[in-house]
This record gives C-alpha cells, sequence and structure tokens, in this order.
C-alpha cells in the first residue's frame, strides 16, 4: 500500500508537469491576445505546438514507464543506455523525415542580390523599385534544406524526388538536446524518489532490527534476573522460613511488574522505582544489619517515562558483588530528577570473594540496550576502584 501511494505521488508530480506545460501556450496566446487588439486566438496554432508537445510526450511516457525501470529497478545498465540512443536515433530520424523537399524560387538569387545592396536603414534602389512591397511571404520562397546539394527542376540527381537526406539543422539539433534534456528529468525525479522509498525502507527495515534486539535482550534479561532473585530466595529459605515466605509474595509482585510492564517500550518512571524499592525490600531480607543499604529517591516524582528494568541490572550487581558474609559491606543507590534528564547512581563495597566472580549477561546487555535506544544520548560512568564500585547513568526521558 505503501509503495502505491509513492508510485501515485510520482505519477501525480508527472501529470502536473505536463498538464502545466500544455496550459502555458494557452495562457501564453491569451495574454499575446489581450494586448493586441489585431490579434485573435489562433486554435490551429495551438494545435500545431501541441502535436509537437504530443511527440515529447510519447517519448517521455516510453522512458518512464519501459526504458528507466531497466535502469533504475533491474540494475541493467547495458540495456537501458543501449534503448535509450535506440529511442533517440529514431526521434532524429523522424524529425529529419518530416522537412518538406521544395525547390529554390526561380528568382531566388535575384532577391538575395536585392537585399545586400538595400542600405540598413531602409532606402536604396531595391525599396525604391518595388522588390520588397507585400507580405514577408511574398519575398522569399520556401528554402531547401542547407545540405541538398545541386538540384535540377526541383530534383536531386542522386535521390528519388521526395525522399529528404537525413541531415539535421539547428532546430533539429536543439529538438535532440531537449529530448536529452526532458529524460534525463525523467530520470533525475525517478532516481529521488526511488532514494527517497529507499530511505524510508532503510528506516523501517532499521526499526524492525531495533525492535528485535531489544525484545532478544529483554528475552535475556528477565531469565538472568529471576535466576539471581530465586537464589536469594533459596538461600533465605535455610535461614528464615518465614522472611521466605514474605520473599515469595515481593517476588510475584515483582514478577507482574516484568510480564506486563516488561514487555512494553517504555514505562512511568514511578513505576520503575517502585520495581526497584521492591526489589530492594526484597533482598534486605536476606541479610542482617551488617550490609547497610541506603536508598535516596525523592518522593515527587516527574510524570515521564523510561525504558522498563533499565536500572535494575546495576542494583543487581551490587548486591551479587558489593555483599561479603565476613566483612561489613554498603549499597548506596541514589536518583536525581533534573528537568527531563535521570541522573541514577550504585555504589558498593568490593571484597575479595566477590572480585573473583565473572559478571554475566547483564551488564553487557544493558550497555547494548542504552546504545540502541539512546544513541549518543545518554552517559555511563563506570569506576571499579580496589574497594568500591560505582555506577553513574545519566539519561534523557521518553515523553
Amino acid at each position: 500500500m505503501t509503495i502505491r501511494l509513492r508510485d501515485f505521488k510520482e505519477n501525480l508530480t508527472y501529470l502536473a508537469l505536463w498538464l502545466l506545460l500544455f496550459l502555458t501556450l494557452v495562457v501564453s496566446m491569451v495574454i499575446r491576445v489581450s494586448s493586441h487588439e489585431y490579434m485573435t486566438f489562433d486554435w490551429a496554432s495551438v494545435f500545431r505546438v501541441w502535436k509537437i508537445y504530443a511527440i515529447y510526450l510519447a517519448i517521455f511516457l516510453i522512458h518512464n514507464f519501459i526504458l528507466a525501470p531497466l535502469l533504475i529497478y533491474k540494475h541493467k545498465k547495458l540495456m537501458y543506455f543501449a534503448t535509450t540512443i535506440a529511442l533517440l536515433a529514431v526521434f532524429v530520424i523522424f524529425q529529419c523525415s518530416q522537412k518538406p523537399h521544395r525547390p529554390m524560387a526561380p528568382d531566388f538569387k535575384h532577391r538575395i542580390d536585392m537585399m545586400e545592396k538595400e542600405p540598413h536603414h531602409g532606402e536604396g534602389p531595391a525599396r525604391e523599385h518595388g522588390a520588397f512591397k507585400g507580405e514577408p511571404d511574398d519575398i522569399f520562397a520556401p528554402l531547401p534544406p542547407p545540405d541538398d546539394g545541386p538540384m535540377f527542376d526541383g530534383k536531386h540527381p542522386d535521390r528519388p524526388e521526395g525522399r529528404p537526406p537525413l541531415s539535421m539543422g539547428p532546430a533539429d539539433i536543439v529538438n535532440t538536446i531537449m529530448v536529452v534534456l526532458l529524460l534525463g528529468m525523467n530520470l533525475g525525479i525517478k532516481l529521488y524518489f526511488k532514494s527517497d522509498r529507499d530511505a524510508k525502507e532503510m528506516q523501517l527495515l532499521e526499526k524492525q532490527n531495533l525492535e528485535q534486539q531489544l525484545e532478544y535482550l529483554k528475552y535475556q534479561i528477565n531469565p538472568h534476573f529471576f535466576m539471581n532473585t530465586l537464589n536469594n530466595i533459596h538461600a533465605l529459605v535455610d535461614i528464615d522460613s518465614e522472611k521466605a515466605k514474605e520473599t515469595i509474595l515481593e517476588l510475584s509482585k515483582l514478577m507482574r511488574y516484568v510480564l506486563y510492564e516488561g514487555a512494553k517500550s517504555s514505562v512511568p518512571l514511578g513505576r520503575e522505582v517502585a520495581f526497584l524499592n521492591n526489589y530492594v525490600t526484597l533482598m534486605k531480607l536476606r541479610y542482617t544489619d551488617k550490609v547497610k543499604i541506603h536508598i535516596d529517591i525523592p518522593e515527587t516524582i516527574p510524570d515521564h517515562s523510561v525504558p522498563p528494568m533499565l536500572f535494575i541490572t546495576f542494583v543487581e550487581n551490587a548486591f551479587k558483588h558489593g555483599v561479603s558474609y565476613q566483612e561489613s559491606s554498603y549499597i548506596n543507590m541514589e536518583m536525581r530528577f533534573v528537568g527531563e534528564r535521570v541522573h541514577f547512581a550504585c555504589a558498593n563495597s568490593k571484597h575479595a570473594e566477590s572480585t573473583k566472580e565473572s559478571g554475566g549477561v547483564g551488564l553487557a546487555n544493558v550497555k547494548k540496550r542504552l546504545e540502541l535506544i539512546y544513541g549518543d544520548n545518554y552517559t555511563l560512568d563506570i569506576q571499579d576502584d580496589e574497594k568500591e564500585y560505582t555506577v553513574k547513568l545519566d539519561i534523557h526521558t521518553i515523553g
């Protein structure tokens, strides 16, 4: 449907240009008649010019619907140029064959001599003798083609009577150049519409590819998130069964968010913050007071949207690598809202046992998501020091 609409626009452009060309002649004739009282509207002259335009139109239609697609859509360069040259050759032969062959008027040379003798200001023997009296048509008989050669009684000695030579005069050259320009214009317009069509199709393919990549990344994030959470619950069952039950309830809230909100392209910022708070609440049930967890998020949250589950990976990593059962540990998370931007920071302590664990797919996936969604319009700063791991993320909200 989209391709048909674009073809319709292209053909409508051609139709408008040709109608303008044909109507311009009529408008020009009307203006001339209105400017000169002695002139009358001459439809015969208009139709004669329209016949010439019709030849150009026929050449245009052949090129537009038959020849140009060979080059633009089928990429057959040799066939296109060969057929286009053949079309031009047919046009040249046609216009040469339309030349009328008329013999030189008997007194043609005499009148030329009289013209040469006439003074520049219209006075002299020629005008006095009445050689230039009458209408212009009485002065010159129709001229033969410049290369007709010797003629005897209006006949060529080396060509049957009535067959004009295939010679090109200045007017023929101008007509041929006009046809070449016409074909070039047609090709340029078709290339413009083709490039515009290709650009829009490329944007559509890039959008579809982006959506597929994001779906794939979210598919990886969700199992990764649930795997870590279930491992935490499994550990909590052996420590405190009552807390394990509470953890399962909290997990159900998280699952509801992941299943119903995680599939969307964006979610309200408030829901994303609530999701993070639920996750931190769940994780607090597992640890003792030796782990200091500090969350600093303003109560008033702007009415903006962000990609779902964008911050959870950093918080997961903080709990996974920043908590030790032998040493005091801490996790500090904060958010700031400045205009339409969100500043997120998460810092956690580092310990000897946490540095031995290798990172999973979560951090790599979130980096890829940021590149796909924001391009260059985001800042991710990760500081991996000996005693502390810090993540700072600055993004623009959606809507």
